[in-house]
């Protein structure tokens, strides 16, 4: 494929079709002294005219359907030689990952220790703004969505639909599978449907920081099976933790990760969000971390103009039929 570059951003994409141009020239240069021949060789002998009157019949007449003709050719091979505008490159959709939503939906987090103006909201109404914009500002990721409680509940499986992970965002509510806290177990979920792709995947656990106290797995058990599938795990802990103040150390026979060891042994971050600014800071935070794999582009926007001149070729032939007709009637 040959691009020649033309004027006002018009290319030929295979000029080597405009070869045949030379002998279209030839046929027409032929043609032409031919229409002229016979404009000389005619002549009006009427008997009602005199012999004054009598001359040549117009050249015009027999030269125009020649160059309609001559014309005609030229379009047709201009439109095989492709005319086509070329515009801007298009620029493909970013390449994304895996990102699991890890929502905890336990009692814990109606508590309404973050402000919004002068009013008081839930840590709830915070974290589903903060991750709403955080999927809108993310095209070319797969987004699932996971609540846990005292149960684990897929809203959605890891999707491209991003409007469709926001609306089953929208929907949790606290306490919707119970007041507990099975992170272990929801983990494990988490991990069964991230797919390797060619970056690696990542989960947002977004909890308060309380422990684990239901479910079957621990987090420890399932942070080790983060590690080996190379999952990093970034922790958003939404407000204090609400066995922190106020009340007297507790003897746990069975010590579990807290959520910035999950962060920390999976290679992931974690973050405190105490405030509005807080959410906004950590979402770009994520953004910088796990970035999405921007492709060059390959294409470009194309506007195809050889119907042009196949529409002109062929109205240049209709015209110089007509005048044929017209001149033997």
């Amino acid at each position: 494929m040959f691009d020649w570059v033309l004027p006002r951003g018009l290319e030929l994409a295979h000029p080597l079709w405009l070869l045949l141009l030379l002998p279209v020239a030839d046929w027409s240069r032929l043609a032409w002294r031919r229409a002229q021949g016979e404009a000389a060789g005619v002549v009006l002998n009427h008997p009602a005219l005199p012999l004054a009157a009598v001359g040549r019949l117009s050249a015009p007449s027999l030269r125009w359907p020649v160059a309609l003709r001559g014309l005609a050719f030229a379009l047709l091979v201009l439109a095989l030689a492709q005319p086509r505008q070329v515009g801007d490159w298009i620029k493909p959709p970013p390449e994304g990952r895996d990102i699991v939503l890890l929502i905890d939906t336990s009692l814990t987090m109606s508590i309404r220790d973050f402000r919004q103006g002068d009013r008081e909201v839930e840590r709830m109404s915070v974290l589903k703004d903060t991750l709403s914009r955080f999927i809108k500002g993310r095209p070319g990721d797969r987004f699932g969505v996971i609540v846990f409680g005292s149960e684990v509940a897929t809203l959605t499986p890891p999707t491209f639909d991003r409007a469709h992970a926001i609306a089953q965002l929208q929907r949790i509510q606290v306490g919707m599978v119970g007041g507990d806290t099975a992170l272990g177990d929801a983990l494990g979920m988490a991990l069964k449907q991230v797919r390797t792709r060619r970056l690696r995947p990542a989960i947002l656990l977004v909890s308060d920081g309380a422990d684990n106290n239901a479910g079957t797995l621990t987090p420890a058990e399932a942070l080790a099976a983060a590690h080996q599938a190379g999952v990093a795990i970034h922790a958003l802990q939404f407000g204090s933790d609400p066995y922190a103040a106020g009340r007297a150390a507790r003897i746990d026979p069975d010590p579990q990760p807290d959520l910035a060891d999950l962060a920390r042994l999976t290679q992931g971050q974690y973050f405190s969000i105490r405030n509005a600014d807080d959410a906004t800071r950590v979402i770009r935070a994520i953004d910088t971390l796990e970035p999405t794999l921007s492709r060059p582009a390959q294409h470009r926007q194309v506007r195809e103009w050889y119907w042009a001149a196949l529409a002109l070729a062929a109205a240049a032939l209709v015209w110089a039929r007509w005048l044929a007709f017209r001149r033997a009637a």
